[in-house]
């Protein structure tokens, strides 16, 4: 079994702080009604077919009917941008950003990253024997923003107010050029949201499912109310992981460490979680990813799982959720039933399937990443193909991997995942001239048992 080396963590924490500490806001807000509708009308000419039909062209329909009156009017009324105005206003900078060029190279990687993870769990050809989504979702638009709010989406639901088929997902700009592990969290960020919503009554049945659990586990403490209402986030964490394999479980430790240290708190993982916050608790964030990765098909997740756990136990101290103290040992046991009930437990949703049967991460997985390590971390040509089955998701986690072996060369593996997520989506046929929904269902059917899924074995 492999020894798991995290003595580097703390390099990763250090550049999740910096690039939390960056300001830069990004584009200035296209707030002039007629200049606006002028370039979106540009924008939407560099945009693909997909994304002109289910994005750009019914906002800006949509902007045209609220007239300059209205468009000011939804600004007025929001001035904080939290609602409709940022929501306006967000998906004009997506649809901005991609046309207009804006950081051209972290956009494009941004964008095959949503792209890869959407696409692992809606495509026609990762869910063989599962019925199709209720709600067919085509992978979110990217854009740069809003630094203090870190990484975010607007999913479709919210969009749709618009006439959009498409949600917005935003990263700081400051992650353009560094925060690795801002990265991986995009699998909780775009892991969730729209793709727990693409199946009808897959949430509930998964808060309900976990609540029963729980019951059943005789935990007490409320952790059976504590851990259902908080059922999207906990599972927008545990689908990242089953895309992105123990990267994704990494980037939970060092991204919250480094988030936590630039608002001065010290690099270290909360162990309260208040009542009106939708999200788990830092530590119990940190052993459910350590579960989840115990619940993978490849050869070291156990030990993986073990370091992860054992390094989550580093930060834990008196642990309060939704006010009310619960031992370490219960807060422990309890992030273990619900890993289990998400990623393994079978879904009437799901045609009777589980999650982790739709996407898992295997030993091939990392192999695939083990041969991503040199195009990272030295100065050699990057690579303008790849083997079968080499996905965006590999890209990260190699990062976060490549990371963990080298601190000292961060920026350049930062910067060299870049230039390999860039040379992926120049590549996706979504973002040809072809109408693609799911790059995934770009495959040929063979009579001999070639697998051609995401993580298929």
């Amino acid at each position: 079994m492999a020894k798991i080396n995290l003595t580097h963590l703390p390099a990763c924490v250090e550049d999740s702080r910096l690039a939390w500490l960056d300001s830069d806001t990004g584009p200035d807000e296209p707030t002039m009604y007629a200049d606006l509708v002028t370039r979106l009308a540009a924008a939407r000419l560099k945009l693909p077919p997909l994304y002109r039909v289910n994005a750009s062209d019914p906002f800006i329909a949509a902007v045209k009917e609220l007239g300059a009156d209205g468009f000011a009017h939804v600004l007025e009324k929001d001035p904080h941008r939290e609602g409709a105005a940022g929501l306006l206003l967000d998906i004009a900078q997506a649809i901005l950003q991609n046309g207009e060029g804006y950081l051209p190279r972290a956009t494009d990687g941004f964008q095959e990253v949503i792209s890869d993870l959407y696409d692992g769990f809606l495509s026609a050809e990762d869910r063989r024997g599962v019925k199709a989504p209720d709600y067919e979702t085509i992978p979110p638009l990217v854009k740069w923003g809003a630094p203090t709010a870190g990484p975010y989406t607007w999913p479709v639901d919210a969009t749709s107010s618009f006439g959009m088929h498409v949600g917005v997902v935003n990263l700081p700009p400051a992650n353009a050029r560094r925060g690795i592990c801002a990265w991986a969290a995009l699998g909780h960020e775009c892991g969730g949201h729209d793709i727990l919503h693409a199946d009808e009554g897959l949430l509930k049945e998964l808060a309900d499912k976990v609540a029963a659990a729980l019951v059943a586990a005789k935990l007490g403490n409320n952790l059976a109310e504590y851990w259902s209402d908080r059922v999207d986030e906990t599972a927008s964490d545990v689908l990242g992981i089953l895309n992105l394999g123990p990267a994704a479980a990494v980037g939970v430790l060092a991204y919250f460490r480094g988030i936590n240290a630039a608002l001065g708190w010290g690099p270290v993982l909360s162990s309260e979680g208040d009542g009106d916050d939708p999200h788990p608790a830092d530590v119990v964030r940190g052993w459910l990813g350590g579960e989840v990765v115990r619940l993978l098909k490849f050869k070291d997740a156990a030990a993986w799982a073990d370091a992860l756990v054992k390094e989550t136990d580093k930060d834990a101290r008196k642990v309060v959720l939704g006010g009310v103290h619960v031992t370490t040992a219960n807060a422990k046991k309890s992030a273990a039933v619900v890993a289990n009930t998400i990623a393994a437990g079978k879904l009437a949703s799901l045609d009777g399937h589980a999650l982790s049967e739709i996407q898992n991460w295997r030993d091939r997985d990392e192999a695939l990443v083990a041969k991503l390590t040199d195009p990272l971390t030295m100065a050699v040509e990057l690579p303008t193909r790849y083997a079968g089955g080499t996905y965006a998701a590999h890209v990260v986690s190699a990062a976060v991997m490549s990371a963990l072996r080298a601190p000292q060369a961060i920026p350049v593996i930062f910067d060299r995942m870049l230039g390999l997520l860039k040379v992926m989506h120049d590549a996706n046929p979504s973002w040809g001239p072809l109408y693609v929904v799911h790059p995934g269902d770009v495959a040929r059917d063979f009579v001999v048992g070639v697998r051609r899924a995401r993580h298929a074995e």
